[in-house]
């Protein structure tokens, strides 16, 4: 808990952050307002009073973590990552399963959550203290290794359920925690770059015919994936290709955005999401009726928040007390931030679909409880850093 000494830091609270991240839960309430409406016709305002349950407990979460000085966890640092493993474990032990993935452990009442989503702050919380000890050392390709072995167990565990969007979270995370640990920018940069292009390559020749010469001996080259898992990746290139599977999705999602204009159609007034012709609405591409009810200034408003909110974030770890400190911020920005872009990304139809929530915005317990848990372990760092410079 707070120190006497702990409390003289108080007056360098960011409230910023805490403005930033109010607006955006008080957005989350009035978008599922009209984005879940229709969703269960019996309750129209289910999913409404279930986020406000969320965010309360959230944000009870968030203080009994910012209250607890975040360098007592460096102490249970591998009980904590042991932890982590034994909870994605147990999803393939005991879990639910649906819409074709096992990620759901049943509690009582017929409540579940996702560990994974709790998985990427444990990881961030236990990386950190990893690379902590590794900061300024992480110059030569081998040096990358270590770090690497440390990342995959979890990511494998997720990326097996399976669940490619949050796999790939988990990727941002390393990629980002790295640099800010000073990984070699340049070979760490490269490896990054040449792993991309290996797995774009590894797509194209999967799909690739009549490849010329001794390339056509790597067409259908096999994948780790499902044909339906690439698929998905791939249609938001030509949605037009399945305007009745996966390219419905993004179809709607452009359509509903586009239709919206600069002030949007107004509140309820949206046709593709309150006629259920877009998926997942309340969910998954709850950007889009952003866009249709509320326009381009509606959307704009949104990320600029959002844009706040991560400033904020990256404000508290320049003027964290320690390198642990500094990693923890720079971890839950890039979870944040790779949630942001590839959400947006999806609903404009400019990125695969992933199924990658929105922070604070969609529905959904786990994902709200995992990430006021970030914020707290942000706000932490924040007690107790330096004196702040404005």
């Amino acid at each position: 808990m707070l120190k006497k000494s702990d409390k003289k830091v108080l007056h360098g609270f960011d409230f910023g952050m805490l403005l930033a991240l109010v607006l955006l839960l008080g957005a989350s309430l009035l978008i599922l307002s009209t984005a879940s409406i229709n969703v269960v016709p019996s309750d129209p305002y289910y999913y409404v009073k279930n986020q406000a349950i969320w965010i309360v407990t959230g944000l009870v979460i968030a203080a009994v973590a910012a209250a607890i000085d975040y360098e007592h966890w460096r102490k249970f640092n591998w009980w904590i990552y042991g932890f982590n493993i034994f909870m994605l474990i147990l999803v393939f032990l005991i879990g639910d399963t649906a819409k074709g993935a096992q990620r759901w452990i049943p509690l009582v009442g017929g409540f579940s959550i996702q560990p994974s989503e709790f998985a990427k702050v444990l990881l961030i919380l236990t990386f950190a203290d990893f690379l902590a000890e590794r900061k300024g050392k992480l110059n030569n390709v081998k040096d990358f290794i270590v770090p690497l072995l440390f990342v995959l167990p979890p990511t494998l565990l997720v990326f097996l359920q399976p669940d490619l969007g949050t796999a790939l979270v988990f990727g941002a995370i390393f990629v980002g925690m790295m640099f800010v640990a000073g990984a070699h920018p340049l070979k760490f940069g490269a490896i990054i770059i040449g792993a991309i292009t290996t797995a774009i390559t590894a797509v194209y020749l999967h799909f690739a015919e009549n490849l010329p010469g001794p390339l056509k001996y790597l067409e259908g080259l096999p994948l780790p994936l499902e044909d339906y898992q690439l698929n998905r990746l791939l249609v938001f290139i030509n949605p037009a290709a399945d305007t009745s599977g996966d390219g419905y999705h993004v179809i709607q999602s452009v359509w509903a955005i586009g239709s919206g204009g600069l002030w949007g159609k107004g509140f309820r007034a949206g046709t593709q999401g309150q006629l259920n012709f877009l998926p997942e609405h309340h969910t998954d591409f709850i950007f889009s009726v952003v866009g249709e009810e509320f326009g381009f200034i509606g959307t704009s408003v949104l990320l600029f928040i959002f844009c706040l909110f991560l400033l904020r974030i990256i404000s508290v770890g320049m003027k964290a007390r320690d390198n642990y400190g500094l990693l923890i911020t720079a971890g839950v920005v890039s979870m944040l931030a790779f949630h942001i872009l590839v959400n947006v990304g999806m609903a404009s139809g400019i990125m695969p679909v992933t199924g990658i929530p929105l922070p604070f915005i969609t529905s959904g317990g786990s994902s709200m409880w995992a990430n006021m848990l970030a914020v707290g372990l942000v706000l932490s760092v924040n007690l107790r850093g330096e004196k702040p410079m404005f």
